[in-house]
């Protein structure tokens, strides 16, 4: 699986690509804006960063704007995602811009159904957003398994990236059901690195050196 980290702040980019497992970068207008700064300065100082997908979103929400707005990012480097919501005026968008090369990434999906339409029109990744269906009182982790059921049986390009992910146990299970990619918060980074037992026997060890050593 891929981990991509969703953030567009450059300090925790820094931070957990020097780990070696970040593979990508999902940003939105939302954490553009909380960093302070425009969109295309930060997205080209993340791809100095990071050598993998990088995905960006658009602003407009007609087929027009979007498709305008999908050129000028794909224009930046061939790393960015045009990231478009999973709408009919944003599969119509997504269609156009895969026809001229353009990568893409269909966002807020729901269901299944709207996966396989993205999937349909040629997106290069799907983002299911497992995290607000929990809130839904429904299972988000089952919407993960049906779709990796669908694209076992016909074979979909289309890579599942599941997002909107609250804790380490979304990542696990997200592995075990096959998905491709997951996007966390640094939160999620710090949380799957961190085990109490490690710390244990790390103390542990490190006060038996120092014994060995009096």
């Amino acid at each position: 699986m891929k981990f991509f980290l969703d953030t567009a702040e450059l300090e925790d980019i820094k931070k957990y690509a020097a780990w070696g497992v970040v593979d990508g970068v999902t940003t939105n207008p939302s954490l553009i804006a909380k960093a302070g700064v425009d969109q295309e300065t930060r997205i080209k100082e993340i791809l100095e960063i990071v050598d993998g997908p990088i995905s960006s979103e658009v602003n407009a929400t007609d087929v027009e704007g979007m498709v305008e707005e999908g050129r000028k990012f794909g224009a930046w480097h061939e790393n960015v995602f045009v990231k478009l919501p999973t709408t009919p005026e944003g599969l119509q968008a997504c269609k156009i811009l895969r026809s001229e090369g353009i990568k893409v990434n269909m966002t807020l999906i729901f269901s299944v159904s709207q996966a396989v339409m993205c999937a349909k029109a040629g997106a290069n990744f799907v983002s299911p957003f497992i995290g607000r269906v929990d809130d839904m009182s429904q299972d988000g982790m089952s919407l993960i398994e049906e779709m990796t059921q669908v694209w076992m049986n016909y074979g979909f390009d289309t890579e599942i990236l599941v997002a909107s992910i609250r804790h380490p146990r979304h990542v696990v299970d997200s592995m075990r059901l096959g998905a491709d990619i997951a996007t966390m918060p640094p939160k999620i980074f710090d949380q799957l690195m961190k085990h109490p037992l490690t710390d244990i026997g790390l103390a542990k060890f490190i006060e038996d050196s120092k014994k060995s050593q009096a």
